[in-house]
């Protein structure tokens, strides 16, 4: 299950989020991320095999850097969307030297939230 990046329960430690960082597909999927995009749409802007493109999709959503939401399409074939899920983040030392992470994430819209809600009834039924 995919971790929501705005429930303050699910912050991934620092060192899930670095691994995502430090990867260099991950890193150019969340540099072509200007608007949410599908996995197709971002396979062929990044030229990234899809296969790796969905374990780098889900080691970036899992370390909460991109959100999934779904695309609710006529048809009946939805598509998972995905979008950046922070402006920032900080990494620190605690006061034991172990290293903390602090991210800053967008405010959600009203219609954001209700968008989530859906995705998550979805997911359930």
């Amino acid at each position: 299950m995919v971790r929501d990046p705005f429930a303050s329960e699910s912050t991934p430690s620092a060192a899930e989020i670095c691994a995502a960082l430090d990867d260099p597909d991950c890193r150019e999927i969340i540099q072509n991320l200007e608007e949410p995009m599908t996995a197709s749409e971002l396979t062929k802007r990044c030229e990234i095999p899809q296969s790796t493109l969905y374990r780098k999709l889900e080691l970036l959503t899992e370390a909460t850097l991109l959100e999934e939401s779904t695309e609710i399409r006529q048809d009946g074939h939805h598509a998972s969307k995905y979008s950046i899920a922070f402006d920032e983040i900080s990494f620190g030392l605690d006061d034991d030297l172990s290293l903390s992470v602090q991210i800053d994430r967008p405010a959600q819209t009203a219609d954001e939230r209700l968008a989530d809600l859906w995705s998550e009834v979805r997911k359930e039924t």
